[in-house]
């Protein structure tokens, strides 16, 4: 194994977990905190419904369109890869890949939306806090505490890996309480690269998810000057091959040169910024991983494309407005009459704040079919329109 570097988040350093688990070392593998942390996610039940929450199609009824759980885990493999070639910690960086959609409702933003509507009398909902919610309070499969007991290095990184915190929401200020995970300062980095291989997959796929849908075309996306240029270099290694089939190899080309970019960056600023340890690149005063300045302005342009031409679609947007529909009026029923909770789920000491965060709760481990079947039963038809 190569060894880590100095800066990197070493396992027997960690700062331990909230709840002592004596003897778990001797019964269950010989396996470091942040490799067991990994391997809590992967065997949870919320990890499991991603295979049913939308990425961006809602129930899509084509087979080969990314949804939650296939997006995290090719977002895992490019955070490995990442972490492998920089000398970090890839068990950590990969925990962190797979965990970092965990927490977010059916449907996706359309959903969270909507959510975040219904729950603003109770704090609102935010999908990254719920993330630390679900991990530390609501997902119990210990007989002896509530959560996943993970690292604290894990529920940092799950926490800020988009940066400092300064004014969490109630849930991660929640969680924060419970488990200090000094939010004002940058994460390690292993949290850095894990935010930005979350950048890389959705970008690069969602290019991929798009063409397939027939939201654009190659036409279209040559007008981002990265895609043309990422075109040109595979039309020139295949000049003999039809261009539908170079398709695939556009979306490969394209993740390697953004991938190859972070790393010569991330280099660049670990090596001009002279920190020693993982604590060091925490109170460092901005990112140390990240995208050089040319790739970023590339990638905003590929993004605010995206966001015309796919996110905002008119075939996507009527199935947005259909999935909100969803979501608020499951949240209204309860609302009114919170006993139509299952009982597992109604707050033990009722008020209103209470019973509104646990019906936040509730909706938001449901997949999109659970909700929409929930739907029919309490409230009556809904049918989301065909296609996406």
């Amino acid at each position: 194994m190569r060894p880590l570097a100095r800066y990197a988040s070493d396992p027997p350093e960690t700062r331990g977990r909230l709840h002592d688990e004596p003897g778990a070392g001797e019964t269950r593998g010989p396996r470091d905190a942040f490799q067991r942390d990994r391997d809590r996610i992967i065997h949870s039940v919320p990890f499991r419904r991603l295979r049913h929450k939308t990425q961006v199609f809602v129930a899509p009824d084509g087979d080969h369109f990314r949804v939650r759980l296939t997006h995290s885990l090719e977002v895992a493999q490019i955070g490995r890869t990442l972490a492998r070639a920089l000398a970090l910690n890839e068990d950590l960086t990969e925990a962190l890949c797979l965990a970092h959609d965990i927490g977010h409702p059916p449907f996706g933003h359309s959903g969270e939306d909507a959510l975040q509507a219904a729950m603003a009398d109770a704090g609102g909902f935010d999908h990254n806090a719920h993330t630390l919610r679900l991990l530390t309070r609501l997902e119990t499969p210990y007989p002896r505490h509530a959560g996943l007991n993970l690292s604290w290095e894990t529920l940092e990184g799950l926490a800020k890996h988009n940066g400092p915190v300064p004014q969490p929401s109630w849930a991660l200020a929640e969680a924060n309480g419970e488990f200090p995970l000094d939010l004002g300062t940058w994460p390690s980095l292993e949290a850095q690269i894990a935010a930005v291989s979350d950048d890389i997959a959705y970008d690069n796929h969602d290019v991929d998810d798009g063409l397939r849908a027939g939201l654009f075309t190659l036409d279209d996306l040559l007008d981002v000057p990265l895609i043309a240029r990422c075109w040109e270099a595979v039309r020139g290694r295949f000049a003999d091959v039809d261009a539908d089939r170079l398709l695939p190899e556009l979306v490969r080309h394209q993740i390697g040169l953004m991938v190859n970019d972070v790393l010569v960056e991330t280099g660049r600023r670990v090596a001009a910024s002279g920190v020693e340890t993982a604590d060091d690149v925490r109170h460092h005063p901005g990112a140390l991983a990240g995208f050089s300045d040319e790739m970023s302005g590339d990638e905003r342009t590929l993004k605010a494309f995206l966001y015309q031409r796919m996110y905002k679609a008119p075939e996507v947007e009527a199935v947005r407005v259909a999935a909100q529909r969803v979501v608020a009026g499951l949240a209204a029923a309860y609302r009114a009459d919170p006993r139509l909770l299952p009982p597992l789920w109604q707050p033990t000491n009722p008020s209103p704040v209470s019973t509104a965060r646990a019906i936040g709760d509730f909706i938001a481990g449901m997949t999109d079919r659970y909700a929409v079947r929930l739907y029919r039963e309490l409230i009556g038809p809904v049918e989301l329109p065909e296609g996406f």
